[in-house]
């Protein structure tokens, strides 16, 4: 069983734990299967401070960091409405990342990080919960299925200058 672990809403004053936790935690995930210049530029352009504070201040963007033992070890994206990456569902929520630092793998931090943006979608009455997985990514998407999530659709990810694939996955919220 986990101890000490926490999950609250990223505030603005936390801007540059979010930048680092983001960066760090994408970096970790994918470095070794893309070139050291398209993660380069990936991360100065998806982590730069004001496109963060952009993305914190749009009313229907929520980010969470989860916490063991009072330091950030993963971190939670979510969107609905006009702030969604895809717009191929109607009443959803996208769950746009879902990051956790390496050494945390296997703790069931993932599966926190997904129950609340579960609990999250049912409090706001949505019908779908929907994200991307980079179709390479079979551990990914094999914990998505387990959850009850379901390919139905691709769309790019530009990843520098690397166009790749993510299937797009969906839950049907009860």
């Amino acid at each position: 069983m986990i101890h000490n672990v926490a999950i609250h809403k990223v505030e603005q004053s936390h801007l540059q734990e979010l930048q680092q936790i983001g960066k760090r935690t994408f970096e970790e995930a994918f470095k070794e299967v893309n070139t050291a210049e398209d993660m380069e530029t990936y991360l100065r352009e998806s982590f730069h401070l004001e496109k963060l504070r952009s993305e914190l201040n749009h009313p229907e963007s929520q980010f969470f960091f989860v916490y063991m033992n009072a330091e950030v070890i993963g971190y939670l994206k979510l969107n609905l409405g006009s702030a969604q990456t895809d717009h191929k569902l109607q009443q959803a929520l996208e769950v746009e990342r879902i990051y956790v630092l390496q050494e945390y793998h296997g703790k069931k931090i993932g599966q926190m990080l997904l129950n609340k943006a579960l609990e999250i979608a049912r409090m706001g009455n949505v019908k779908w919960v929907w994200l991307g997985v980079w179709e390479h990514n079979v551990k990914a998407i094999r914990f998505y299925e387990k959850n009850g999530f379901q390919a139905f659709d691709t769309h790019p990810f530009i990843l520098g200058t690397d166009r790749q694939t993510d299937v797009l996955m969906k839950r049907e919220l009860a």
